[in-house]
This record gives structure tokens, C-alpha cells and sequence, in this order.
């Protein structure tokens, strides 16, 4: 059996809860570490200030927008790939993994161009006061360096992961997260660069994780290449993969602008405001984290499996992922809720920051409970190419209602409604979830 028919095999026959769980341990382990580093990063930032600390959080919504255009192409061309070698479509696989890939990159240059030539302006609209704005500028100067590399990354990584095979981008991005680690208290502290050591680290880390991911493509180890020749220099097949990662890119870019927007409502009541906001926000996502990497897990064999026609494996694939998600959702909740006090302190130790920040994390944490049956029905949408309906769960959870919420619970309730907006908005968001979920199972097609 060649490599091409052991990996449909292994797609299509391999028992559901094994095989989202053998894909799933690559994606979670990326993903902990990589938010791990997000919080160190944090935490070392944190010991040059509030300011210094806010900035990060401010170049962190920047960092979003990258990554929503590499996972637009990544999972655009990757979902697309999957249900084509579903289909035993080898050589158009190809041609969309290729086209997305050097689509990203082209993106990631012009981005950091455009960025450069306004970066005074652009670290304000990022949500800057005047005493975060000068260290916020010494950090994102290295990001847009990253940023062709850092969108191309995560595009290959989403690639590899809907072929189901999430642990040779893990290698990549692991690899990357790690040397960043080592290189922020090396740079920061050893050498006297502050928080420009911290950009430079992620720079340099960024970098790194590209070189290791492409050459996964380069040495074979796929089962769709990317090569400059298989790019199709067709509006159609662009739009095609745009279309396909648009649930992605609303999901990330509505999450940049919503972080923007909150930081600059945060900004009124102070760097202290700002500053537990930004920590309260990567302490949630590094929670969800695991939950997401479960649900990456079942990307891959929804699409997959769609395409071949197995379509019981689809529904199997959802219940189990669900309930997963759920189950490790109400273990971290528990867990969270009782240290979070301590866990704020752990990355700025100032009073006005933890008793902020305390109130924010519970609250945030308890809504999580909502959040993965939105996620995974979003997932289910997007992975079987229905586009629309995935971007309209992914435009209510990210912004169409957090961003009202935050704007009309700020007016009522002051810095109380900065805290609240975001769990309100889980909250809403699993209604309509659900009444999207139910009509997917009734019309996908119940026979192979």
C-alpha cells in the first residue's frame, strides 16, 4: 500500500475517537506551548511596567490580524485540499495547498510595508495611551520583520493539519515557541533590550518555525506539495479558498478589532486596566486552547470524511469532539476559578491589576462553558464548505455581539462592563449555535 492510500485508509477506517484524539495531542500540544510562551512572554514584560506589559497586549491584537489572513489561506486551502483528496484528487490538493501558501506571503509583505510606513498612527488605533505607545512601538517594529513568515507559518501548519498530519506542523511551531522562550530573558534582560529583546525573540523564533514547516513540504513528506509551479493565478480558485476561510478570518480579525476596540475602552480607566485585560484575555484562551485543539482535531476527519462520502463518520466525529471539549472545559473552569486571583499576580504583581483582573478571569471562565458547541458546530460548517453559514457563527461569537456588548455595557457600567462583555457574549452566541447545529445533522445526507 503507498503512502497516498495508507493516509485515505487511515481517514476513512480508523475508529472516530482514536483518530480525532491521534490528532488532536499534536494541535493541543502546540497550541499549550505556544500560549505557555504567550505567557511568559507576558510575565517577563511584566517586570518593566504596567505600560510595558499593556503593550504587549496592544501588539498581541496586531499579531491576531497576521495570524487571521495565514489561517484564512491556511484553512481556506487546507479544508478545501482535505475534501479533495477525499476524493482521491491529488493533483488539485496540490494546486490549492500552493496557491494559499504563497497567497500568505504576499499578504505578510505587503501588511508589513503599508504597516511600516504608519506605524506612529497605527500603534494609537491599536489602542495605545501615550505612555504605552513608545514601548508598543519597539516591539511591533520587529513583528512586521515576522509578519510574511509568521502568515506563510501558520497557512502551512493548518495545511498539513487537514491532511491529518497536525504533528509535522507541530514540530514546526513547537520549535519556534521553544527557542522564543530562551530567547526572551537572553535578549530582554541579558543584553539591556527591554521590550524590543521580546520583539526581536518572537522575530527570530518566527522565522525559524517557517524554515522547519516548509521543508516538511519541500522533502516529501506531505501528500500535497507546494511548489511556485502549482499556483493557479485564477480569481475563481482565490476567491474559492477566500471563501473558505472566511469563518477564519472573521473569527480572528473580528477577535484583532474587538481587542483593539477594548483596549482603548480599557485605556480610559488606565495602564492598570489595560494591562489585567491583556493577561485576563491569553489565561482564557490558553484554557480554551485545549478544548480548540480538540476541535482541530476534528476539522481534518469532517472534511476528509465529507468528501469521501462517509457521512456517519461526520456525525460521530461532532458528538465525540463535543462532548471532549466540554468534558476538559468544566476540568479547567473548576481549576481557574478558585486560583485566579493568584494567577494574575503571577504575571503583574500590582494590586489595581489583580483586583481587576480577579473579577474579569471568573467571569470569563465560568461563560467557557458555552463556548464549545459554538466552536465545534462552526468547525462542522466550515470543514464541509459551508462557508456562510461558519462565518455567520464566527462573526456572532467574535464581534457582531461582543463588540455591542462591550460598547453598551461600558456606557451602563463602567469598567464592571468591560469585565462583562465578553461572557455575555459566549453566552448569547450558543443559542443561535445550536439551532445551527440541529439543522446540519437533519440535512446532511444519512446514507454513505
Amino acid at each position: 500500500m503507498n503512502k497516498q492510500a495508507a493516509q485515505y485508509a487511515k481517514m476513512t477506517e480508523t475508529p472516530i475517537p482514536k483518530l480525532i484524539i491521534t490528532l488532536s495531542i499534536p494541535t493541543i500540544i502546540n497550541m499549550l506551548v505556544t500560549n505557555i510562551y504567550n505567557l511568559v512572554d507576558t510575565a517577563f514584560v511584566g517586570r518593566l511596567g504596567n505600560s510595558a506589559s499593556g503593550a504587549v497586549g496592544i501588539v498581541f491584537g496586531y499579531m491576531a490580524i497576521i495570524q487571521a489572513f495565514g489561517f484564512m489561506f491556511g484553512q481556506g486551502g487546507g479544508s478545501i485540499a482535505s475534501r479533495l483528496l477525499g476524493a482521491k484528487d491529488t493533483e488539485n490538493a496540490s494546486k490549492n495547498a500552493s496557491t494559499a501558501f504563497f497567497c500568505a506571503l504576499g499578504f505578510g509583505f505587503i501588511l508589513a510595508i503599508v504597516s511600516y510606513i504608519f506605524i506612529d498612527p497605527l500603534v494609537m488605533l491599536l489602542g495605545s495611551t501615550k505612555t504605552i505607545a513608545p514601548y508598543a512601538k519597539q516591539y511591533i517594529v520587529y513583528i512586521l520583520i515576522a509578519a510574511p513568515f509568521m502568515s506563510a507559518s501558520f497557512t502551512m501548519n493548518n495545511v498539513l493539519r487537514y491532511e491529518g498530519k497536525a504533528a509535522l506542523g507541530m514540530v514546526g511551531l513547537l520549535a519556534g515557541s521553544f527557542l522564543n522562550m530562551a530567547g526572551d530573558p537572553i535578549l530582554m534582560f541579558g543584553l539591556n533590550m527591554g521590550v524590543a529583546g521580546a520583539g526581536l525573540s518572537t522575530c527570530i523564533s518566527q522565522i525559524a518555525s517557517f524554515c522547519i514547516l516548509l521543508s516538511a513540504f519541500l522533502r516529501r513528506q506531505t501528500t500535497s506539495r507546494i511548489s511556485i509551479h502549482d499556483v493557479q493565478c485564477n480569481i475563481g480558485v482565490i476567491l474559492a479558498i477566500c471563501a473558505a476561510g472566511l469563518p477564519s478570518l472573521l473569527r480572528q480579525g473580528l477577535g484583532s478589532l474587538a481587542t483593539i476596540i477594548l483596549n482603548s475602552i480599557a485605556g480610559v480607566y488606565g495602564d492598570e486596566a489595560v494591562a489585567a485585560m491583556s493577561i485576563v484575555s491569553r489565561i482564557s484562551f490558553f484554557i480554551f486552547s485545549v478544548a480548540l485543539g480538540v476541535g482541530q482535531g476534528f476539522q481534518p476527519v469532517s472534511a476528509f470524511n465529507y468528501g469521501a462520502g462517509r457521512y456517519s463518520r461526520v456525525r460521530k466525529g461532532f458528538r465525540f469532539t463535543l462532548l471532549a471539549g466540554e468534558f476538559l472545559m468544566l476540568i479547567a473552569i473548576i481549576i481557574v476559578y478558585l486560583k485566579s486571583g493568584s494567577l494574575i499576580g503571577i504575571f503583574r504583581n500590582d494590586p489595581r491589576v489583580i483586583e481587576i483582573g480577579t473579577r474579569a478571569l471568573r467571569l470569563q471562565i465560568i461563560s467557557l462553558v458555552f463556548l464549545p458547541l459554538s466552536m465545534v458546530t462552526e468547525m462542522l460548517y466550515q470543514s464541509t464548505g459551508h462557508s456562510m453559514g461558519a462565518s455567520i457563527l464566527s462573526s456572532m461569537r467574535s464581534g457582531i455581539l461582543f463588540i455591542p456588548a462591550l460598547i453598551i455595557l461600558t456606557h451602563l457600567r463602567g469598567l464592571a462592563g468591560i469585565q462583562e462583555a465578553q461572557p455575555l457574549a459566549y453566552v448569547l452566541t450558543f443559542f443561535p449555535s445550536l439551532l445551527f447545529c440541529v439543522w446540519f445533522m437533519r440535512h446532511m445526507p444519512k446514507e454513505e
